[in-house]
């Protein structure tokens, strides 16, 4: 008996899942520490001014009975946000929609929302990154003194995260519930985690508390709440001999302000926007986002820079 093979004839062809998968992507995080917005704006403008006012200087010479007391004037100083516009967009064509295996319409969708996040999400960590406030990690054995000084062995240790949060709680920086939010890289925070010693976060976790060795996460660690992002800053070939050298932000409550307008629709966050379809045959479809807004540093006492090398970072 004779059979028809599959090599017989060209029938045949390879088959498409029609699921769109997505390149990997992090997690959005750095917008949350922007908990200083304006509430109470007076009108529309192109940027937002906020207003600090110093305290008065204490007093501890007793009054005299006799004597007026001398009036003591007051002093404010002001943090300006300037709004600037972000957005991007795509166009996809009647062709391509008419062709295609699945729903590209949706993948482009998808596409944009995620690259709204990602981008304020980046103009977020910019503005960190400019902060003054900079200590440089400990674990070599000379002390860097400037970026450009952190050596392949200058890693961070525990005792970085307790000059930060001494530094914060010596400038009266109010905390979130009782802890700082601290961003740290993966590369960094496998050395936090890695220290040995009596002092350094792993021990307490090896001889008692052990479940974040089995998550592998650092949870919290000397009133800071740690959350690992590969979104932080990383400076390529900015220390010595070419080290990478690494940010970890630390920050208490209005280290950040943020500012958006809020008119034609303006809002927090970016809006997602269907573009006008123009054209004479109606083929073109734009999908895109826009926002209208910007970020700033609050009270720079409430932020802190650690810079570090890392053992497994590109040295």
């Amino acid at each position: 008996m004779a059979y028809t093979q599959q090599s017989s004839l060209g029938v045949d062809q390879a088959a498409y899942d029609r699921l769109a998968y997505f390149a990997l992507r992090s997690e959005l995080l750095f917008d949350q520490a922007a908990d200083v917005q304006a509430t109470n704006q007076a009108m529309t403008g192109s940027s937002v001014i906020f207003t600090i006012f110093s305290e008065l200087a204490t007093v501890t010479t007793p009054l005299t009975e006799t004597s007026d007391v001398t009036a003591v004037a007051m002093a404010d100083s002001n943090v300006t946000v300037t709004l600037t516009e972000y957005g991007s967009t795509v166009n996809t064509t009647a062709k391509l929609r008419g062709t295609a295996f699945l729903d590209v319409d949706a993948a482009a969708a998808n596409l944009i929302g995620y690259n709204a996040g990602s981008s304020m999400d980046e103009v977020v960590r910019e503005v960190l990154a400019g902060g003054t406030n900079v200590v440089y990690g400990g674990g070599g054995s000379t002390s860097p003194s400037s970026r450009a000084t952190v050596e392949v062995d200058d890693i961070i240790e525990a005792n970085d995260v307790r000059k930060v949060t001494a530094a914060l709680r010596g400038a009266n920086v109010s905390p979130w519930n009782g802890y700082y939010i601290g961003f740290i890289h993966p590369d960094v925070s496998y050395d936090l985690r890695r220290e040995t010693g009596n002092a350094s976060w792993n021990a307490p976790h090896v001889n008692m508390d052990t479940a974040n060795i089995y998550t592998g996460e650092i949870g919290t660690f000397e009133s800071v709440r740690f959350i690992e992002t590969p979104r932080t800053k990383v400076r390529t070939d900015d220390g010595d001999a070419s080290v990478d050298v690494y940010d970890t932000y630390i920050m208490g409550r209005q280290a950040l302000a943020k500012a958006y307008s809020f008119v034609d629709g303006n809002g927090p966050v970016p809006q997602i926007r269907r573009g006008p379809v123009v054209d004479s045959l109606m083929r073109f479809n734009p999908i895109g986002w826009y926002w209208l807004g910007g970020y700033g540093r609050f009270r720079e006492a409430s932020l802190r820079r650690i810079e570090s090398s890392s053992s497994i970072g590109a040295n």
